[in-house]
C-alpha cells in the first residue's frame, strides 16, 4: 500500500518547493567567476551575430549562472558553447585580454558596465534580474579599496591561468595518444592502454563531476538561497538528481562554517541525515535548526512573541516525527504530548491538527486501533480548512478499511471524494498518492487488470507543479509504488525479463541510498525468490531469504518456511508456519494469514493427510471471501479441489 504519512512532515523551509532562507551577514561580492558572467552578459548585448534560437538558449541559462555557486571557467565556457558554439570563443577572448592585460583593463570594463543603463532604450533595465545583478556587482566593486582591487585582479589571473593549464594538459594528452596510436596501431596491448588513458582523461576533464561543485569559500546570499531551494526541491521531488549525501553534507558544513547561525542549513542537514537513516545526526541538526530559529528571532520578527512558542511546539512535533520514523515509539509519544501541551496553551488549532495526525499514525504503528482518532482527524481538518491533512487522513482511512475487508466500491467512492479536494486545491502530490493508492487496493483485492490500468494512468500523467530547474515531480514515492506493482504483475505472468527491465529502471530513478529504495529492493528480492523457486535453485533462495528478512521480518520468515517445505523439512516448516500464523492473527494481517494457511495445507498434502487439509483450506476460503481477496480466494478454491481429489483417491 502506498505510504502517506511521510507527507505529514512539517517543513518550514519549503512552500511549493521554494526555500525561505535568510543568510545573515552574507552579501554579494565580486569574484573572478562573476566577472566572467559579467563578460558574458556584456558580449550578449554587443554581439549581433547570435541567432534568436541561440539567444533564447543562453537566456535560459542566465538565472542558474547568476544564482548558482562559482564554477570553473572551462565549465562556464562549456555551458555557453552548448547554447552557442561560436559565441563561447568571443567570451573566452574577452576574458583572456583582461586577464593577460593590465589592471586598468578591468577598471575600464566596470566603467563600461554602467553604460548599459544609459539611453532611452537601455540594453538592460535596472529593475530586471540581470539589471539588479549588474548594479550589485558595480556597487560591490566601487566599494573595494585599491589593495582589494589588486587582489581581485590577481584572482582573475589565477582563475584564467588554471583553466589555461588544464586546457594545455588536455591538448598534450591528446597529442600523446595520437602518437601512440600512429606508431603502434597494430599492437593490441598498446591500443588497449591508449583507450584506458583516453577514458581516464575524459573522467578527469569532462564532464565536470560533483567534486567541482564543492565551494572553496562562502556563498553570497543569493547563491546560498538558490543552493538550498534547489537541493530541497530535488530531495522532495527527484532525489536521484540531488547531490549525494556525503557531498551535500560537505556543502552544508561549508555554509555553516562561515555562518553557524544559518538555521535553514541545519534543517537541510536534518533532511539529508534522514536519507541515510542517521538517527543521531538528524536529531542533532533538527534541534540546532530550532535553536537558531529562536535565537535569531526569525519567527518573532513576523509573529511577535508568539513566534517563539510556535517554534517550540513545532520543534517538539518534528522530534516526535523523527522518533516515530525510526521506531522509537515511547520517545515519540513523549515529544508528541509536549507538542500538544504547548499548542493547547497557545490555542494553535493547526498545530493540534498536525499532532492529531501523528497521534493516529503512532497508534497504528504500535498495533492499536486508531480508526476513531482517524475519523475525528478528518472531520477537524475539514472544519479548519486544511485540505492537505484531510486528504491524507482519507488516504490512511482507505488503507485501514481495505485491510478490514470493505468493498471496493466504497473505497473508490472515498478516494473519489479526496480527488475532488486534490483537483480543487491543485494538490498534485496527493493526486499521485491517490492513484498509487488505487493501484495498491486493486492489487490487494486481486484485480490485476484494474491495478495495471491505474499504474499506467499515473505513469502517463504530468505533474501540475513545475519544480525548479526543469525537474518534474515524477520520482516520488507514488511512482516507486506503481512501478514496483508493475514489475510484480509482469513477474506473476512469467515475463521475468520485462520485470527485470522495470526493476533496472527503478534502480536508476531511486539509487540505493535514496529514501524510497527499500520499496524496489523488497520487490526485487521477492521476484528473484519466486524465480529461483520455480527453477528449483534452493541454494540461491537462502541468500534471498536473508535479504527479504532484513527488509521485512514477516515476509522473510514466510519465505524461509516455503524453502524448508520445498526441501522436505516438514517439521521445521510446520513449526515456523504455526508461529507465523499466531503472530499474523494477533496483528490482523489477514493476507499473510491466508497465505500461511495455504502453505500449511500443502504440508498436509505432502504428508498424505488430505482430510486434515480440508478444514484449513475452508478456513482460508472463508477469510479470503470475508476480506474480498479475490486472487487468494481463487487460489484457495484450486487447492481445495486438489485436496478433495486426493481424499477421493485415498478412499478408492
Amino acid at each position: 500500500m502506498a505510504s502517506v504519512h511521510e507527507s505529514l512532515y512539517f517543513n518550514p523551509m519549503m512552500t511549493n518547493g521554494v526555500v525561505h532562507a535568510n543568510v545573515f551577514g552574507i552579501k554579494d561580492w565580486v569574484t573572478p567567476y562573476k566577472i566572467s558572467v559579467l563578460v558574458l552578459l556584456s558580449e550578449m548585448t554587443k554581439n549581433t551575430q547570435i541567432t534568436v534560437v541561440e539567444k533564447r538558449r543562453l537566456k535560459k541559462q542566465i538565472l542558474p549562472l547568476l544564482q548558482g555557486p562559482d564554477i570553473s571557467l572551462s565549465k562556464l565556457l562549456k555551458i555557453v558553447g552548448d547554447c552557442c558554439p561560436n559565441f563561447a570563443s568571443s567570451v573566452q577572448i574577452r576574458i583572456k585580454l583582461m586577464a593577460e592585460g593590465e589592471l586598468k583593463d578591468m577598471e575600464q570594463f566596470f566603467d563600461e558596465l554602467s553604460d548599459s543603463f544609459q539611453g532611452t532604450e537601455p540594453d538592460v533595465h535596472k529593475t530586471s534580474v540581470v539589471g539588479l545583478f549588474l548594479r550589485h556587482m558595480i556597487l560591490a566593486y566601487n566599494k573595494l579599496s585599491f589593495s582589494q582591487v589588486y587582489k581581485l585582479y590577481t584572482s582573475l589571473q589565477n582563475y584564467f591561468q588554471c583553466d589555461k593549464t588544464k586546457t594545455t594538459t588536455k591538448t598534450e594528452n591528446e597529442e600523446a595518444d595520437m602518437e601512440l596510436t600512429n606508431t603502434e596501431e597494430e599492437n593490441e596491448e598498446e591500443q588497449e592502454l591508449s583507450e584506458e588513458r583516453e577514458m581516464e582523461k575524459e573522467d578527469l576533464d569532462f564532464p565536470i563531476g560533483e567534486e567541482e561543485l564543492a565551494c572553496s569559500g562562502p556563498l553570497s546570499q543569493k547563491q546560498a538561497e538558490y543552493f538550498l531551494s534547489h537541493q530541497a526541491s530535488l530531495l522532495k521531488n527527484d532525489e536521484s538528481k540531488a547531490l549525494s549525501p556525503v557531498l551535500l553534507q560537505k556543502e552544508l558544513n561549508n555554509l555553516l562554517k562561515f555562518n553557524p547561525d544559518f538555521s535553514e542549513a541545519h534543517y537541510l542537514s536534518y533532511l539529508n541525515s534522514l536519507r541515510v537513516q542517521d538517527v543521531f545526526s538528524s536529531t542533532h541538526s533538527l534541534l540546532h535548526y530550532f535553536d537558531r530559529l529562536i535565537l535569531t528571532g526569525a519567527e518573532s520578527k513576523s509573529n511577535g512573541d508568539e513566534g517563539y512558542g510556535r517554534s517550540l511546539r513545532y520543534a517538539a512535533l518534528n522530534l516526535a516525527a523523527v522518533h516515530c520514523r525510526f521506531g522509537h515509539y515511547h520517545q515519540a509519544e513523549l515529544a508528541l504530548q509536549e507538542a500538544i501541551r504547548i499548542a493547547q496553551e497557545s490555542s494553535d488549532h493547526v498545530c493540534l491538527q498536525h499532532c492529531l495526525s501523528w497521534l493516529y499514525i503512532l497508534k497504528s504503528r504500535k498495533g492499536e486501533d486508531s480508526s476513531v482518532l482517524l475519523e475525528h482527524s478528518v472531520k477537524k481538518a475539514v472544519h479548519f480548512g486544511l485540505p492537505y491533512l484531510a486528504s491524507l487522513g482519507i488516504q490512511f482511512l482507505v488503507q485501514q478499511r481495505a485491510f478490514a475487508g470493505k468493498t471496493a466500491d466504497k473505497l473508490m467512492d472515498a478516494l473519489k471524494d479526496s480527488d475532488l479536494l486534490h483537483w480543487k486545491h491543485s494538490l498534485s502530490e496527493l493526486i499521485d498518492i491517490s492513484t498509487a493508492q488505487k493501484t495498491a487496493v486493486w492489487r490487494l483485492y486481486g484485480q490485476s487488470t484494474m491495478a495495471l490500468q491505474q499504474a499506467q494512468m499515473l505513469l502517463s500523467m504530468d505533474s501540475l507543479d513545475s519544480v525548479n530547474v526543469s525537474v518534474q515531480q515524477n520520482n516520488t514515492e507514488s511512482f516507486a509504488v506503481v512501478l514496483c506493482h508493475l514489475a510484480e504483475l509482469h513477474a506473476e505472468q512469467g515475463f521475468f525479463s520485462a520485470s527485470s527491465e522495470i526493476l533496472k529502471h527503478l534502480r536508476e530513478r531511486f539509487p540505493p541510498h535514496s529514501q524510497h529504495a527499500k520499496l524496489w529492493m523488497m520487490f526485487d528480492q521477492k521476484i528473484q525468490f519466486e524465480r529461483a523457486m520455480n527453477d528449483g535453485k534452493y541454494h540461491v533462495t537462502e541468500s534471498l531469504v536473508t535479504g527479504i528478512t532484513a527488509l521485512n521480518s514477516v515476509e522473510g520468515l514466510y519465505r524461509k518456511a516455503i524453502v524448508l517445505k520445498a526441501q522436505n523439512q516438514t517439521a521445521e516448516a510446520h513449526k515456523i508456519l504455526q508461529v507465523l500464523l499466531t503472530h499474523c492473527q494477533k496483528v490482523k494481517n489477514m493476507e499473510m494469514v491466508i497465505r500461511v494457511l495455504l502453505s500449511l495445507a500443502e504440508l498436509y498434502w505432502r504428508s498424505s493427510c488430505h482430510p486434515v487439509a480440508l478444514p484449513v483450506l475452508l478456513q482460508a476460503l472463508a477469510l479470503s471471501r470475508e476480506y474480498r481477496l479475490q486472487y487468494l480466494a481463487s487460489e484457495t478454491v484450486l487447492n481445495l479441489a486438489f485436496s478433495q481429489v486426493g481424499t477421493f483417491q485415498r478412499w478408492l
